[in-house]
């Protein structure tokens, strides 16, 4: 409780924030932990391949079915932010500058009304065609079962706006940019186990020089980087750290 209490001090001491988020953060709102030690990625490593680019372009049709089942994208309307993404938006109310940095493509942290948000592996929300960068809602993927461009002269599978297996991540730099930006760095819900993601606390260590926690249920092989490490459910942590704020 002592390094809680401690944490909860540097938080609101400091005015610019990063936070790395990863799907421990939207476990609470029901969507599944997909890089845990029960999660989905561990029981089925076959996914990781039905959800690559690779995949994508030799079976369209068989991919959309796939990806709308391991995402439930049926039910993603259903899904509403937690406390852990109130915390975040209220750190950002009380007039500190907070980045989010996420993992996540479900969308909450812009639901729960954060502003500066990088989606570091895309958006469940919408779907892009490969051939003329035509974007579609989810509304209009959810009403076919192959989704495809609608455009006169077209008609290509659309590709969902996530980061597949296989696809370049485009945000690195930015993320790295907001963290020289940044006064004090939060890592939460995240086993730090997926590359590039993972060597964003190194950067904030090593490069540059700041103050960091992690907060997650499990420990991670970067837990040594960390000046606060906090190995515990998310919802309770947020609740103590509000509570001492």
């Amino acid at each position: 409780m002592a390094q809680m209490k401690e944490l909860a001090n540097k938080i609101e001491s400091a005015y610019s924030i990063v936070v790395l988020t990863g799907a421990g953060v939207s476990t609470a709102s029901g969507i599944p932990d997909f890089r845990s030690s029960q999660g989905v990625w561990t029981y089925d490593r076959s996914r990781e391949y039905y959800m690559s680019s690779e995949y994508f372009y030799k079976d369209p049709v068989d991919f959309w079915a796939k990806y709308k089942d391991i995402f439930r994208l049926k039910l993603l309307k259903n899904y509403e932010p937690n406390s852990v993404h109130t915390f975040l938006r209220n750190l950002e109310l009380s007039g500190k500058q907070v980045s989010i940095i996420t993992q996540n493509v479900d969308g909450l942290h812009a639901t729960a009304g954060n502003e500066d948000i990088i989606e570091y592996h895309g958006n469940l929300n919408t779907a892009t065609c490969p051939h003329c960068q035509s974007k579609y809602a989810l509304e209009y993927v959810m009403k076919h079962e192959t989704p495809y461009c609608d455009k006169t002269g077209c008609g290509d599978v659309l590709k969902p706006d996530i980061v597949l297996f296989g696809d370049p991540i485009t945000k690195h730099e930015e993320a790295e940019q907001r963290i020289r930006q940044s006064e004090l760095v939060l890592v939460m819900g995240t086993s730090l186990l997926v590359t590039p993601f993972n060597i964003l606390p190194d950067y904030a260590a090593f490069t540059c020089g700041l103050p960091m926690a992690i907060m997650n249920r499990e420990a991670t092989p970067k837990d040594y980087l960390f000046d606060f490490v906090i190995h515990d459910d998310l919802v309770g942590v947020v609740k103590h750290l509000s509570a001492w704020m």
